[in-house]
């Protein structure tokens, strides 16, 4: 990485609310607002933030969803629209730490909190009803424009605009993007996919999706 500090450009949160879509009412928590003063980080989210379908959002491995500032006018140009704060319902927006130079393991100070990457994130279809477009997910996939998942070593209070300080790097250096790129684009990649697990980092349901598809690929003894 170029430099080991890194910029929160907006702290957000929401609890779960019921909202329209289609004509369908779904509960979700991905609506957020920006918070303006400092919340505490607890093990499996902020105080004052929630997931609504806590089998596929939240727990301990997605605690904190976070996503590059540095996407958004990618997403405006192809959506053709401004975009408001916390649009992909993260709970952080950063600056300079894109899937591209964050790596699976790597811990963050993050204000009194220590935090570590664990997944990407693997976007829903609440996002697609959020933003009012069908192939949302699709998109997002295709890009690898995902964002992705802190889960929470050290709980401590957090502020808007904290900073963001590496403390150290994954063992294994898998990018989020390599994870992303083998799990969308290249799922046939045996050796690829062995490498992803041989991180110790890895969130447990990415663990098992990976090794549902490495079990597929080996031939039957």
């Amino acid at each position: 990485m170029k430099s080991l500090h890194y910029k929160v450009l907006s702290l957000n949160l929401g609890k779960p609310q019921t909202l329209e879509y289609d004509g369908k009412k779904i509960e979700t928590g991905i609506t957020k607002q920006p918070a303006d003063s400092a919340v505490m980080l607890h093990r499996e989210n902020f105080e004052g933030d929630g997931q609504a379908d806590l089998v596929n959002h939240g727990g301990p491995d997605k605690a904190v969803c976070v996503y590059p500032a540095e996407h958004y006018p990618f997403w405006e140009e192809v959506l053709s629209r401004t975009l408001p704060s916390a649009a992909f319902g993260e709970n952080l927006t950063v600056a300079g730490l894109t899937e591209e130079n964050v790596c699976i393991g790597d811990v963050f100070k993050l204000d009194e909190a220590v935090v570590q990457v664990s997944q990407p994130r693997q976007p829903c279809v609440k996002l697609a009803k959020k933003l009012g477009v069908k192939e949302m997910v699709l998109k997002v996939q295709q890009t690898g424009y995902t964002g992705f998942y802190f889960r929470v070593l050290e709980e401590g209070r957090v502020s808007p605009g904290a900073k963001l300080e590496l403390l150290s790097r994954g063992e294994k250096d898998i990018s989020v993007q390599f994870a992303n790129r083998i799990k969308y684009h290249d799922a046939k990649n045996l050796a690829a996919i062995e490498r992803v697990l041989s991180e110790d980092a890895l969130s447990e349901s990415w663990r098992a999706s990976f090794m549902k598809i490495r079990d597929r690929l080996q031939p039957a003894e």
